[in-house]
């Protein structure tokens, strides 16, 4: 039997979180989904993650929270972040970094599932590097479970592409976050690994990646500091779904998700 994994792209904001719980149900109940994961990072006010915006997601239904550069954006993410096992920052962070990279949860049946966050280098933070922190972790995970899904938060396609390859065959399925754009380069690679460049975002699309457009020009035009604020027309969730096979770790299938909410 395949495992069905659905992974829900950056949750910007309230917007975000509500169309969220609208949709979600109807969601797994139509492809079937066997686990949820999602990127929560900007889900308290567009910048980063509270407890309380954690709680109001996993009450949703999502299992466990990926997340990146934003995470530590809210100061009570900190300490929550060390006691909350669902809510995963990038393995890639130095050490003594609180919280965790990477972790192994179960389906409803009892089949284990290792999710693994990463964090890309190019125009991002100088962390450790990507590539070499997925060869340990994955190690690990793999002891425990064939199937793993890693979310690389990373700014430069060629820096997720070349992720995507060099993780081909030993984890089911790399999907890029961070960028809020969902590409349309879905696919299985050669080894078995389910592949996309960026889930998109779960947020108002009359906006700049899910800001008020009128703060970010004035951003871009006067160079000043603004006050972003979350957008709240035009609000899409974007995803994917991935079907993998239970044995071998291999994926089977990939399909974009994108559902306009209002």
């Amino acid at each position: 039997m395949p495992v069905s994994l659905l992974f829900i792209g950056d949750i910007v904001g309230k917007p975000g979180r509500h169309a969220l719980s609208r949709e979600l149900d109807r969601l797994v109940d139509r492809h079937r989904v066997d686990l949820v994961i999602a990127n929560g990072e900007n889900a308290a006010g567009g910048f980063g993650i509270t407890e309380e915006t954690a709680r109001d997601l996993f009450a949703c239904g999502i299992h466990l929270l990926t997340s990146g550069n934003h995470v530590w954006d809210k100061k009570d993410s900190i300490g929550y972040i060390d006691r909350e096992e669902r809510l995963l920052r990038p393995a890639n962070y130095p050490a003594g970094a609180p919280g965790r990279g990477s972790t192994v949860l179960a389906t409803a049946g009892g089949i284990k599932v290792g999710v693994l966050n990463l964090e890309g280098r190019v125009f991002m933070h100088t962390l450790e590097c990507p590539f070499r922190v997925a060869d340990r972790e994955l190690e690990t995970l793999r002891r425990e479970t064939p199937i793993i899904f890693v979310d690389f938060h990373a700014e430069a396609t060629s820096e997720k592409i070349a992720l995507g390859w060099y993780l081909d065959g030993r984890a089911s399925a790399v999907i890029g976050t961070h960028t809020h754009v969902q590409t349309a380069d879905e696919r299985v690679l050669p080894g078995g690994t389910a592949y996309l460049t960026d889930a998109g975002m779960t947020g108002a699309f009359e906006s700049v990646i899910g800001v008020r457009r009128e703060e970010v020009l004035h951003r871009f035009l006067t160079q000043l500091p603004t006050k972003f604020e979350v957008a709240k027309k035009d609000v899409r969730l974007h995803g994917a779904v991935i079907q993998v096979d239970e044995t071998t770790g291999k994926a089977l299938g990939i399909e974009r998700i994108a559902v306009a909410c209002g």
